[in-house]
């Protein structure tokens, strides 16, 4: 009587989950090992260009910050 408690949730188990499971388990696997596709790697390119602006953005204005307001930098700090 209990090994047929048992069986019922390990049969439906084993015929249904299990082979959706490996089947998009492996799946996931392909797409991960094909890396970036051309639109990802035109994006990630579009970012590290506005990341490299943005960066001399940044430096420009901490240059004029520095010539107009030496101590700023003590002020703004974080811990």
């Amino acid at each position: 009587m209990d090994m047929d408690i048992l069986m019922a949730p390990i049969i439906i188990f084993m015929v249904i989950v299990a082979p959706i499971w490996l089947v998009l388990h492996y799946r996931s696997k392909r797409q991960v090992s094909q890396g970036l596709t051309e639109e990802e790697f035109s994006q990630l390119n579009d970012l590290i260009v506005k990341a490299d602006k943005m960066a001399a953005r940044i430096e420009t204005l901490e240059a004029i910050l520095d010539t107009e307001s030496p101590e700023w930098r003590g002020k703004h700090e974080r811990i």
